[in-house]
């Protein structure tokens, strides 16, 4: 029986100059660049309150709004057992005041048009200048006076877990997650993991006690921007954050992450996926503000941080053709910073895009650039930061990194002229001291079963190591199954159980209709198909058509909201994938669709163990089907395969079977993708109800 799938449907100006008529010009030599230009960094007034507050103002008089950025400067905290807690007290804080319920907030802050937003490490406003007083009373009453209601706290962490067991079938948050556990280990700051666990154990005290001490202050940092008057951000800054009360904060020293000696690959692995997540990555040792930063940032955009012409991305995509994108980024921090370069490529390129990344990190600290790449790079960084001036933003963020990282007074003011120094040979230092291929982790996400073993040639052990979701050691749940069972003879029982071979081959014609709640409304899908290739399905209810597709045995057509302008042919591997949802009982013809079977071995489904069955159609996508090994019933489909949201796994369970005319159906479907589930219910289904071609229009 075919998976029940829902349908989701993202001049140039020359200038003249007098010469002398003698005067020669030499065209074989590019022109010298000009001095660097001086910078007007737009000026900011600064003050503190008696409490520790530090206040910076920004004016700018252009437009009649003003805009309050709060940023707690606390130490990286490591959050053990109760991971989640401080991203979760950020998010909290404003669901609900001593004096204000989370409604009542929503609806003054929604009634003067502005915006409010509370995160972990801080809170932001914006507003008309003309409300910024009302504004400052709710963003001081949410900051002094939060109360962490429970049955908001139970949204919050609700909403939480839905994100976490979302990231567990996305590849680059895997690859995130296992990334800095590896490179800075759980037990740092930096490389924990936020797990269903942790976030299950915390409480609202513990979102009070995170709030309570560290929400301080005397660590603080107040940016106003906007149609202000320093005079006035003081008076009313005073007034309503002059109470906050200051309290000594604890302060946390972490050892620094040791480097690998030699190459390390990791992988996890990630059941039938069809592109592999490459990750190469290391810590560095890169202060901000440091003289190195400037110059290692142009290193970097020359090799893959930059725009197209990216070394990494002219190799990986414009050469190689194995990814839309491979980038490389590198990155400051007091305690450790990080370089890493990453793409997406599909499974059988995986070590070649391996191989590829190495070389270009090699390179770039082995050999010089070239003159026209260092003279793109600057000019586009140049270009961007001019650009970033035009926005009182900007001056607002250097004002606020020149105090927290105590930077030289005038280091963005002078960023242009040190950037105009930078030479080929400072690329190729920079390259050569903060990329080192030699002692970074090779980081995979992909079906091992595919990808893993041709990756061992580059780690210093010739081995490759195989981690889960979690950073911990990969434990196979597949167990081996008997040697005297194979996929066929899985596939024969199943079909047996459904109703026999030759009780499914008289079922000439289906209709099913099943029912599923989303979004507070109710829809139907409506599936008809009639042997030997016409298909035929509806998404929607008695309000909107949201999706129709038919295949009559020669063409596909969809049509519903997201095609306003009628229907569209479906083609190529599309085509293919719906002549084969046509077939009623696919298992009976794989042999004449071009499909493969393979037995992968034996994995629990709620308890019950199941015979795991590869299923390879033949335009080469897998589908992984989990029969029950009592039963001999299909309990559950796995399909990982590219959408317009990006690749996807999504799970299907198959419950509540039932006869119907001698046949076993499924009466109730489970379906999960992104982290969702999506309960479908049978409303009805009818076997050889003299079906016509006509009713597949």
């Amino acid at each position: 029986m075919n998976s029940f799938r829902t349908l989701l449907f993202t001049g140039s100006f020359l200038l003249s100059l007098s010469l002398p008529v003698a005067a020669q010009v030499d065209r074989s030599k590019a022109p010298e660049p000009g001095p660097a230009p001086k910078i007007a960094l737009g000026d900011y007034d600064s003050f503190t309150l008696d409490n520790g507050l530090k206040v910076f103002v920004i004016e700018n008089h252009k437009l009649p709004r003003v805009s309050f950025q709060l940023t707690v400067d606390r130490d990286a905290t490591l959050e053990g057992e109760k991971a989640g807690v401080t991203s979760l007290a950020g998010s909290l804080m404003r669901n609900g005041t001593t004096t204000r319920s989370k409604q009542q907030i929503d609806e003054e802050v929604d009634f003067i048009g502005a915006s409010l937003f509370t995160f972990s490490r801080g809170m932001f406003g914006s507003s008309l200048t003309k409300h910024r007083g009302k504004l400052l009373e709710l963003m001081s009453d949410v900051l002094m006076n939060p109360t962490f209601p429970e049955e908001e706290f139970a949204r919050e962490q609700k909403t939480t877990l839905s994100g976490l067991a979302a990231n567990k079938d996305d590849a680059n948050a895997i690859a995130g997650n296992v990334g800095n556990a590896v490179l800075y280990g759980k037990d740092h700051p930096y490389g924990e993991l936020t797990t269903e666990e942790t976030v299950k154990s915390i409480t609202t005290a513990d979102c009070k006690k995170y709030f309570e001490t560290y929400f301080r202050p005397n660590i603080s940092y107040l940016v106003i921007v906007g149609d202000i008057k320093t005079g006035k951000a003081k008076e009313l800054v005073t007034r309503y954050f002059g109470e906050w009360e200051k309290k000594e904060v604890p302060s946390h020293k972490w050892a620094t992450p040791k480097t690998n000696s030699g190459t390390r690959v990791v992988f996890v692995h990630k059941e039938g996926a069809v592109q592999s997540v490459v990750s190469v990555l290391h810590t560095i040792d890169l202060k901000p503000g440091s003289e190195d930063v400037i110059k290692a940032n142009v290193m970097n955009s020359i090799l893959g941080g930059g725009v197209f012409s990216g070394r990494l991305m002219q190799n990986l995509r414009e050469d190689k053709a194995y990814t839309y994108g491979a980038r490389s980024s590198l990155s400051s921090d007091r305690l450790v910073g990080e370089f890493s370069a990453s793409a997406q490529v599909r499974n059988e390129v995986t070590d070649s895009a391996v191989a590829e990344f190495l070389f270009e990190l090699n390179r770039i600290g082995k050999e010089p650039v070239t003159a026209d790449e260092l003279s793109l790079t600057l000019n586009q960084m140049n270009g961007g930061f001019a650009r970033s001036l035009e926005s009182p933003q900007t001056i607002a963020e250097f004002a606020l990194n020149t105090e927290r990282h105590n930077l030289p007074k005038d280091y963005y003011a002078t960023y242009l002229e040190k950037l105009s120094k930078v030479t080929i040979a400072d690329v190729q230092a920079m390259g050569k001291k903060y990329v080192k291929p030699d002692n970074a982790v090779i980081l995979v996400v992909g079906d091992r079963n595919e990808v893993a073993e041709k990756l061992k040639q580059f780690s210093a052990k010739n081995e490759v190591e195989f981690l889960d979701i979690y950073a911990e050691e990969f434990v196979d749940k597949m167990k081996a199954a008997p040697d005297d069972v194979t996929a066929e003879l899985v596939i024969a029982n199943y079909i047996k159980v459904l109703g026999g071979a030759e009780n499914l081959s008289s079922v000439k014609d289906l209709s099913e209709t099943m029912s599923m709640k989303m979004g507070g409304n109710e829809f139907e899908i409506h599936t008809k198909r009639k042997s030997p290739d016409l298909y035929y399905q509806t998404f929607g209810n008695a309000a909107m058509m949201v999706s129709k597709e038919v295949y009559d045995g020669e063409k596909g057509l969809r049509s519903g909201m997201q095609i306003p302008n009628g229907p569209v042919a479906i083609e190529g591997e599309e085509l293919e994938e719906m002549k084969s949802n046509a077939a009623i009982y696919p298992e009976l013809h794989y042999a004449e669709m071009g499909s493969t079977v393979r037995l992968m071995g034996m994995e629990a489904v709620e308890g019950k163990d199941c015979y795991v069955v590869e299923v390879t159609s033949k335009s080469g996508k897998k589908e992984f089907g989990y029969f029950d090994v009592a039963s001999g019933l299909k309990l559950q489909d796995k399909v990982t395969e590219e959408t317009p949201m990006g690749v996807q796994t999504s799970i299907t369970m198959y419950l509540d079977y039932k006869s119907v005319d001698g046949v076993m159906f499924p009466h109730k479907l489970v379906t999960s993708a992104a982290g969702r589930s999506v309960e479908l219910n049978s409303v009805s289904i009818k076997v050889n109800s003299g079906l016509t071609k006509a009713d597949f229009q």
